[in-house]
């Protein structure tokens, strides 16, 4: 027999399980937090998604399911009237921001999680449930694996994670500004790039000592006070032109993440296990990793198999005017 209402495996500091959070809440649906660890485990969750990375899903069908854009993909079929990536067009847009939210803005919250010792120490006494030392907390295993995860993300070098936090900052000023306009990054209504903002906000940036995100009041009240309640009206800001966050956004990805994307790609189908491309005016060396190339394939495959002939030539060219079109053409 079913249950009624889901379970969300996964951690409080870990980005993409509280962007789920955020996302079952939008859509309106039961659930209970089931607490993994940011890093998963073993164990029958771990063996039944075929995965040890949270968050992790289990239905009410009692599927567990892993990765949070094709979860949203599914809970769109099943709560339509609350859906985070629009139909048409518009759904391309919202998810093209959201992917570059997912796979580069991410790199940021994994820069301030563990080249700052005073986060580092915050999270591994959280996760111990006890103060610890500056020599404790960088001999936590978790602690030992985030420089790693900065190498293989691009932010290793000083210019380079002056440059993440710039980035950082220049996205909450643009969100800051909007949200005196509108009650959502992309208009009157929520959406995916809501709720990975808010899963970087709650795990992240605004949970931990540092960045200092005062100066951004609105963003900060839009966190605290809940936005993830909604209550199913509103409209978004029209394709193309969409909202000034979706723009920013854009922007970053066709001159950041673009050039990581495709050099990612390309490393992969050469064999090579790291690339380098040239990152804010500095050779930069990444990890290739295949999920930045299998989350890219969403967006194609949304382009190819969810429009009409007729959307998809409109999608094509605005894809090319914001200078995207080469890392999520069909």
């Amino acid at each position: 027999m079913a249950r009624d209402h889901y379970i969300l495996y996964g951690g409080e500091i870990s980005l993409f399980t509280r962007k789920l959070e955020a996302a079952l809440r939008f859509y309106g649906l039961p659930f209970e937090n089931a607490k993994l660890g940011v890093r998963g485990g073993g164990g029958d969750v771990a063996m039944r998604a075929a995965t040890h990375q949270v968050p992790v899903l289990e239905t009410p069908e009692n599927w567990m399911i892993a990765d949070t854009t094709p979860i949203l993909a599914l809970l769109d079929g099943r709560i339509p009237a609350r859906r985070l990536f629009p139909a048409g067009p518009l759904g391309v847009l919202v998810h093209v921001v959201e992917e570059i939210l997912d796979e580069w803005f991410a790199r940021t919250m994994v820069h301030y999680r563990w080249h700052y010792e005073q986060n580092t120490r915050a999270v591994v006494s959280m996760i111990l449930g006890r103060e610890v030392g500056a020599e404790e907390a960088r001999e936590f295993p978790l602690a030992q694996w985030g420089p790693r995860a900065c190498r293989a993300t691009g932010t290793e070098s000083l210019h380079q994670q002056q440059m993440a936090e710039e980035e950082y900052h220049a996205l909450m000023e643009v969100l800051e500004r909007q949200l005196g306009e509108t009650p959502y990054a992309l208009g009157g209504r929520p959406t995916a790039v809501d709720a990975i903002l808010l899963g970087g906000l709650r795990a992240h940036t605004n949970a931990d000592p540092v960045p200092d995100l005062s100066g951004y009041p609105r963003v900060v009240k839009w966190d605290k006070e809940n936005a993830d309640l909604w209550d199913g009206s509103g409209e978004l800001a029209s394709f193309p032109e969409s909202s000034s966050v979706a723009r920013h956004i854009l922007q970053v990805g066709r001159d950041q993440y673009a050039p990581f994307v495709l050099g990612n790609a390309a490393a992969l189908a050469a064999g090579e296990k790291a690339f380098t491309i040239e990152t804010y005016g500095e050779a930069t060396s990444y990890l290739a990793r295949p999920y930045p190339e299998q989350s890219r394939r969403f967006v194609q495959l949304r382009i190819r198999d969810q429009l009409e002939p007729e959307e998809q030539r409109t999608v094509l060219a605005w894809l090319e005017t914001v200078g995207l079109q080469a890392s999520f053409a069909p």
